[in-house]
């Protein structure tokens, strides 16, 4: 089944999606994230000023199927967390990619080039299905 995977954004081994906008990155789950899910019921996600660094878990998705953490792509700062989704968690399905979770304020640049471009995340999730 092939699922979308914008070009311009960057991914991690844990389907979290990552947009670059200066040094800010904003992160969301994947197409791939949210159809293995199938319908998201509940969101935890952190407060703005959270510490994470890169690979610590961040927050929670709760799926009809299964409870899943979220983990954070990169080392940084929250700077928001979207409360819509935390009030209408099913715009996870509906919209992965217009459905952004938090905004990191990146303190380590270097990690960037970690993260999988688009078609090494499409080799991952078909190694996966």
């Amino acid at each position: 089944m092939a699922h979308s995977t914008p070009e311009e954004l960057k991914y991690t081994k844990e389907h979290e999606w990552v947009k670059i906008d200066g040094n800010t990155a904003i992160v969301g789950i994947t197409d791939f994230a949210q159809s293995s899910l199938g319908d998201i019921v509940f969101v935890e996600l952190p407060e703005s000023g959270t510490e994470l660094s890169k690979d610590s878990a961040f927050g929670v998705v709760e799926s009809i199927k299964s409870v899943s953490d979220l983990y954070s792509p990169l080392t940084g700062t929250v700077t928001e967390s979207n409360q819509e989704l935390v009030d209408q968690p099913e715009l996870c399905n509906q919209s992965p990619y217009d459905s952004w979770m938090i905004k990191l304020e990146v303190t380590n640049e270097d990690e960037i080039s970690e993260l999988l471009d688009a078609a090494a995340y499409q080799e991952l999730c078909a190694n996966q299905d």
